[in-house]
C-alpha cells in the first residue's frame, strides 16, 4: 500500500485536507456570502447594528475569559497583573490615537514581565 493512500489516515496529505474541509470551507462560505450581500445592506441598518453588537460582545467575552479565567501558562500570571495589562493596554491604545498595535505591545510586555516575575 502506498504511504499516500486514500484510506490511510496517517497519510501526509490528511492534515491539509482536514484544514481545508473543517476550517477553510465552512468559514469561507459565510465570508463569500457576506461579500455578495454586503453591497445591498445599508451601514446604518438595524441588521448591521445587531451584527456589530454581537461581534463586539463575542470579542469582549473572549477577552474577559482570558483575563479572568485563563488556561495554560497565562493562569500562572496573577489576576491583578492580567487586569492591569488590560487596563494599561487600553489606555495606551487610546493615548496613541487608537492604534491597536501600541495597546497590544504594551499589554503583552506587561504580561511577559509579570510571567517572568511570578514564575
Amino acid at each position: 500500500m502506498s504511504p499516500l493512500g486514500y484510506h490511510d489516515i496517517a497519510a501526509a496529505w490528511w492534515p491539509y485536507a482536514f484544514i481545508l474541509l473543517a476550517g477553510f470551507l465552512p468559514t469561507d462560505v459565510w465570508r463569500w456570502l457576506g461579500v455578495l450581500f454586503a453591497g445591498r445592506v445599508s451601514e446604518t441598518s438595524q441588521a448591521i447594528a445587531f451584527a456589530r453588537a454581537i461581534a463586539t460582545s463575542l470579542v469582549a467575552a473572549v477577552i474577559a475569559r482570558l483575563v479572568l479565567v485563563p488556561d495554560g501558562p497565562l493562569a500562572a500570571v496573577p489576576t491583578i497583573a492580567r487586569i492591569a495589562a488590560l487596563a494599561i493596554g487600553f489606555a495606551v491604545y487610546l493615548l496613541a490615537g487608537k492604534r491597536i498595535i501600541a495597546g497590544i505591545l504594551v499589554a503583552e510586555a506587561i504580561l511577559v514581565g509579570a510571567a517572568f516575575a511570578f514564575t
